[in-house]
């Protein structure tokens, strides 16, 4: 993405800049073209401040962090890269899914620990594991990510529902490496259908105002089902989880976002139920190629004209 650019006239600057201090780093160096990942905050106070902004980009799919409408107003270009980092998404929320069943998110916490004096314990301890062929898994949120989920799970061998009111029926289509396909025509059943009847839940959408799991919707979902999170912080009842895992409602819980990020509460750190990365979803080297050249290709396209003067 950046040897595209440079060749394409536009100067690439990749240093790291505090939030506090963006505002007159972009001014100092007459930035037009800001590309953010999910940390950087580019609200009204930074679009007012910076006159030289003519392009605000996401290297990713959500955009709660950026002022979209705002900037709209104002005249700003605002692009992501929704495509880009699906299929790495969903196979980390089956790195997730595999784990849990098997229980290694706690066997890689205890084996380092106890391994060489308790094996014969750890080894009984984690033998109740189960298999996913055969489950179901219950999609929220049918969008490009939850479609690479339901591809995955198809091939597992899983049974795939889901709850998207704005998709109400979606063909899937899973190709292989020879070149064959297989067509699966799905259609969208009711939230508390999805609940009640999946063994594994999976959320996709974006960040919304108040959690759309909580401690009634985790009540009515199957005992020792689970539930993951790898779309935005705040969509699960962390609290409500919690309670859940410990009261063995919940078999395990996997989360790569947090509610209070990037500071998690130590609750959720310490909770032996909980499978937990770092807000990695997207952050393969695949999907970093394919974001950049995404984001490289759409700044070209706007920005093209005014080249001879921008700076990035």
């Amino acid at each position: 993405g950046q040897q595209a650019l440079e060749k394409a006239g536009f100067e690439v600057q990749t240093v790291h800049v505090a939030q506090e201090q963006l505002a007159s780093y972009l001014n100092k160096n007459k930035v037009s073209a800001l590309l953010v990942r999910s940390a950087t905050q580019v609200g009204k106070d930074i679009i007012d401040a910076c006159p030289d902004l003519k392009l605000i980009g996401r290297g990713g799919v959500g955009m709660d962090n950026i002022a979209v409408a705002y900037a709209r107003e104002k005249g700003l270009h605002i692009i992501n890269t929704p495509a880009a980092s699906s299929d790495s998404v969903a196979e980390l929320v089956f790195a997730h899914l595999a784990g849990g069943v098997r229980n290694l998110h706690e066997a890689n916490r205890l084996m380092p620990l106890e391994g060489d004096v308790h094996f014969k314990t750890l080894k009984k301890s984690f033998a109740n594991g189960t298999e996913l062929r055969g489950k179901t898994i219950g999609i929220i949120g049918f969008g490009r990510i939850g479609k690479a989920v339901a591809r995955i799970a198809l091939g597992v061998g899983m049974k795939v529902i889901y709850n998207d009111e704005t998709s109400p029926s979606e063909p899937i289509e899973i190709s292989f490496y020879d070149g064959r396909s297989v067509r699966f025509d799905l259609e969208t059943v009711p939230f508390e259908d999805l609940l009640a009847q999946s063994d594994f839940i999976t959320l996709h959408v974006p960040a919304q105002k108040k959690p759309v799991i909580g401690a009634a919707e985790i009540e009515k979902m199957k005992m020792g089902a689970a539930l993951i999170n790898t779309s935005r912080g705040g969509i699960v009842d962390e609290i409500a989880l919690v309670d859940a895992l410990e009261a063995g409602k919940l078999s395990f819980a996997a989360l790569d976002v947090f509610t209070s990020e990037p500071k998690p509460e130590i609750q959720i750190l310490m909770q032996p139920g909980l499978s937990l990365s770092p807000h990695i979803g997207a952050s393969t080297a695949e999907a970093q190629e394919r974001i950049g050249e995404e984001l490289a290709r759409q700044v070209i396209h706007l920005l093209q004209a005014q080249q001879s003067t921008a700076g990035l």
